[in-house]
């Protein structure tokens, strides 16, 4: 599975993974919402689970995907400060709209 993140996102899941203050917490990317051929996605700090993989990415995070869930390979998770602050996670290999968190 692939995951990329953006600086700004980088940035901001550094500061939450400190604030969490658990060393056995990572970032966990997942879908929220199937609808036909796309989906939405989400963000949590969780612990790994039984189908879990664990997704290096070239920001020095270590993402938790479920390896079951198709949709999740090649999120990009990326983190804007305008027009609206928030993450926005898109797949555009699955034909994802853009949705801001």
């Amino acid at each position: 599975m692939k995951c990329k993140i953006n600086r700004n996102a980088a940035k901001k899941i550094k500061q939450w993974l400190a604030e969490d203050g658990s060393d056995e917490k990572m970032l966990r990317v997942f879908v929220s919402e199937i609808h036909g051929n796309h989906a939405h996605y989400d963000l949590t700090l969780d612990e790994p689970k039984e189908h879990d993989e664990i997704v290096k990415t070239d920001k020095d995070i270590d993402v938790l995907m479920d390896s079951r869930e198709d949709f999740l390979d090649g999120v990009w998770i990326q983190y804007f400060y305008i027009p609206t602050e928030g993450f926005k996670i898109t797949n555009s290999s699955k034909g994802h709209p853009p949705h801001i968190h």
